[in-house]
């Protein structure tokens, strides 16, 4: 048991998984958010699907450990929530081979993990997902573009991975964490933002609050999302990075599922890396569709994370309800865009950093880029464990912490997540 105060910077999945697993070490933690509730930010506009096809091991095997431990959701809490339970709805995923995704890596590492995987032939597809074309209609275009209307070029292939899915509310997962957090200790503070991180003797000492509170602390961990930069410009890190986040807006259309793709029916979660799009049944009859960053597509930079906009574009909504009617053409599509509009905290590489800094006691879990819901109920132990090594002397830059991950039994190399790192080759989300 630690003893030590920590401070953590956000209650998005992230905050509050690295909150639960602190306070379960025995920290004595707060969390600090500017919004009203936990996971009203970024995490309340993910898609929240739960994949494991990663071209780097490591991520692979993050999101397999964290696999295990949504299906076993109530077990790995320890409490149940009186506000409710989140569900991890496992599917499947359907996986369309396109220019998107190089598969070799990351078949290999599930293969090495022991995922199942089962590759489909055009035949195969059209059989056990009547409503999914399995013609080749890529590579991914605009509908601008003469390209994107042509006919199909053959057929495609696809991998199956079954133990594959969703969780059907984010922001209630969010809930969830929080208050098994609670239940061990950690006290939240909503509705203030940190105006200053504090120091004395080169050592985080607390931060300030909006309101004028000081609070100490022997560690502060940002896990503010979008907002994740300028928390480290306050700390005076920035210049420790090899890299950098900024915020970029997501948009994720909602529309009717068509017959024989809801829930109800066992449609799966698809990545589509044919046409550049990914989708998932929903609860209630509806369907959730986002990109998945094809070259073509426009990306939506921010300057702040309060520059966004508030609904979906008509420009996004064209784009993807246009490519998913494509693949599946019974789909029909309103007249009016619907969708939850997000900001991403996206690193150069699009893969997350969690990590120490040059400032003692100054930790980040930051730049998650799309990939921090599935993988928070493994984030919050890794930073722990982190956080446990480096306070005691550990030289982590130096000799990366290694996670035993104990529903399989693999090792964790975190310094795949190094805020040091040479920017690495990442393929398109999905």
């Amino acid at each position: 048991m630690t003893g030590r105060r920590a401070i953590v910077v956000g209650a998005g999945v992230i905050g509050s998984a690295t909150a639960l697993e602190l306070a379960r070490g025995g920290s004595h933690v707060t969390v600090i958010d500017a919004g009203s509730a936990p996971g009203q930010g970024s995490t309340s506009a993910s898609s929240a699907v739960v994949r494991y096809h990663y071209r780097h091991f490591d991520e692979a095997a993050l999101a397999w450990e964290a696999g295990h431990r949504w299906r076993r959701w109530g077990d790995y809490l320890g409490v149940r929530d009186p506000t409710g339970m989140a569900k991890f709805n496992e599917t499947g995923l359907l996986l369309i081979a396109g220019e998107l995704i190089d598969p070799t890596d990351a078949l290999e590492n599930l293969a090495t993990l022991g995922v199942v995987v089962e590759r489909l032939g055009a035949a195969e597809i059209r059989a056990r997902f009547p409503t999914i074309d399995s013609g080749q209609l890529g590579p991914p275009s605009l509908p601008a573009d003469e390209q994107f209307w042509s006919e199909a070029n053959g057929d495609v292939s696809a991998y199956w991975i079954p133990q594959s899915g969703f969780v059907n509310d984010p922001a209630l997962a969010a809930h969830n964490l929080a208050h098994a957090a609670e239940q061990n200790g950690a006290t939240f503070q909503f509705g203030c933002r940190v105006t200053a991180v504090t120091r004395e003797h080169g050592r985080v000492t607390g931060v300030t609050l909006s309101n004028g509170i000081e609070l100490a602390a022997d560690v502060v961990v940002n896990a503010a999302g979008p907002w994740s930069a300028q928390l480290n410009a306050l700390a005076g890190v920035l210049g420790d990075f090899a890299m950098t986040t900024r915020p970029l807006q997501q948009e994720v259309v909602s529309l009717p599922a068509p017959a024989q793709f809801h829930l109800s029916d066992g449609a799966p979660c698809v990545t589509d890396a044919d046409l550049g799009t990914y989708f998932r049944p929903n609860p209630g009859g509806t369907m959730l569709i986002g990109g998945m960053e094809a070259p073509c597509d426009p990306l939506i930079w921010l300057t702040e994370p309060e520059q966004a906009q508030l609904s979906v574009s008509r420009d996004i909504w064209d784009l993807q309800t246009l490519r998913v009617a494509r693949r599946m053409p019974t789909t029909g599509i309103p007249n009016r865009p619907k969708g939850i509009v997000g900001v991403y905290d996206v690193s150069d590489d699009w893969i997350p950093i969690y990590d120490k800094t040059n400032l003692p006691g100054f930790y980040v879990a930051i730049g998650t880029s799309g990939h921090g819901f599935k993988q928070a109920p493994v984030v919050g132990e890794l930073m722990t464990r982190l956080i446990d090594a480096c306070e005691t002397g550990h030289q982590h830059d130096v000799s990366p912490v290694q996670v035993y991950l104990s529903s399989t039994g693999r090792t964790l190399n975190t310094g795949h997540f190094s805020r040091l790192r040479n920017v690495r080759p990442q393929d398109a989300m999905g």
